[in-house]
């Protein structure tokens, strides 16, 4: 069955960058856990959608998705300096320190990471970008299950 939009799809997948560093795997040491999801209902980037369209259960495929069907591009504007005070230490009792990851949350309730910059006297200088924007994503993968709706 060829994978079209509506589908559930399971996949087995690891992605990497161009220098060859692997960010996320659907394998991690002993234990599988693959990625599943709708096709067209927006819950993984586009580009990775539009890549496993017209794949079969048992292929496998290695496609690139540039930054701008992934991420999306880093956008300086979203660079911002908050207070030192509004930052505390962390659990481990560690001071915020440049290229540190932490995770926020919105106002909505959801989590996501902020890396910090710089750190100054005063203030903080965190990027809200996402840490894969601005960077081509190299995919593996293997349709491990396709169904229609």
């Amino acid at each position: 069955m060829v994978i079209k939009e509506g589908d559930m799809v399971k996949l087995e997948y690891e992605g990497k960058l161009e220098d060859g560093t692997v960010f996320d795997s659907s394998k991690h040491g002993e234990h599988s856990h693959p990625l599943e999801f709708e096709v067209g209902a927006g819950q993984v980037i586009s580009g990775f959608e539009e890549a496993v369209k017209g794949m079969e259960k048992g292929e496998k495929k290695e496609f690139e998705i540039p930054a701008k069907k992934a991420y999306g591009e880093r956008k300086e504007d979203l660079k911002k300096e908050i207070p030192r005070d509004s930052i505390s230490k962390s659990p481990e009792g560690r001071e915020p320190e440049a290229g540190m990851v932490l995770m926020v949350q919105s106002p909505e309730g959801q989590s996501f990471p902020v890396k910090i910059d710089e750190i100054k006297e005063k203030t903080i200088v965190v990027d809200l970008n996402h840490p894969l924007a601005g960077k081509k994503l190299i995919f593996n993968v293997e349709v491990a299950d396709v169904k229609s709706k």
